[in-house]
């Protein structure tokens, strides 16, 4: 197929004009602009209790006050951005459950498993957290798109970890309890120079259903670290995953992260 790249031309063209874009979106989360831009209002899904700060736990000590959950909803990606095939998430796709749910002997590599079924790659967060979730109505792939306040010191660590995992786990065979044998094969992912610190992998699973039919499924991981903020993403499904997309949604969602945090400095 041929729409992926085609949308993330099209988000590529909107990187182009993004200054008026973030102008917009800051005031309208700082109380200059009542209508807003209604996409990063509308299509947000944020787990109620994901959005207030951990009980007992504080941030590090910082002169800049952290986002509102508020202003890290509208630093969301969203569909009006992605454009055509991308709509508001219909539920969560078969295939997580399926093949995602799958057990190996390592360490690492079940660890990464289980983070790519969790879509939690940091726990609890330290302060807000804002989410929402896309699907590709032609391909059936998903996209989850996050921002949230986690301490940079975690992130940091994570980020180590998955960079090793290319080494650590770049071939393995994991079971899945529906679909049985699969080989798993784990890659770096490059990203665009943006942000603090950043990582990114795309993970293949390849196996066979029942009937004997082959099965190929492609998932891209993408954690950018933006001071105190964090932009996680995860795009996947069967056939065409574009990793230009996830690169290039990554650059546009970072550039906006940036603004709003420089604009709610402004404005405190």
């Amino acid at each position: 197929m041929t729409h992926a790249p085609a949308a993330a031309r099209a988000l590529l063209a909107s990187v182009l004009s993004l200054s008026a874009l973030l102008a917009t979106a800051a005031c309208s989360v700082l109380g200059d602009d009542t209508a807003g831009p209604a996409s990063a209002r509308s299509t947000a899904s944020v787990p109620p209790s994901a959005t207030a700060p951990t009980s007992g736990q504080s941030s590090p000590a910082t002169s800049e006050p952290g986002l509102s959950e508020e202003q890290l909803r509208a630093a969301l990606i969203t569909e009006t951005d992605l454009g055509q095939p991308w709509v508001p998430t219909r539920g969560v796709a078969t295939w997580r459950d399926g093949l995602l749910k799958s057990s190996t002997k390592d360490a690492d590599c079940r660890r990464l498993l289980d983070v790519l079924y969790t879509e939690d790659l940091f726990g609890t967060p330290a302060g807000p957290r804002a989410v929402v979730a896309l699907d590709d109505a032609y391909s059936g792939a998903q996209l989850r798109y996050q921002v949230a306040a986690y301490r940079p010191a975690d992130v940091d660590r994570t980020l180590k970890w998955l960079g090793g995992l290319p080494k650590k786990c770049g071939e393995f065979t994991a079971t899945a309890r529906k679909d049985g044998v699969q080989k798993v094969e784990v890659d770096a992912l490059r990203l665009p120079e943006t942000g603090d610190a950043r990582q990114a992998l795309r993970v293949t699973m390849t196996g066979e259903t029942p009937d004997r039919q082959l099965t190929r499924l492609t998932l891209d991981v993408a954690v950018v670290r933006v001071g105190e903020d964090t932009v996680t993403l995860t795009n996947g499904g069967f056939g065409d995953v574009s990793s230009e997309l996830a690169q290039v949604v990554v650059e546009f969602g970072v550039n906006r992260l940036t603004e709003i945090q420089k604009q709610g400095r402004v404005r405190v």
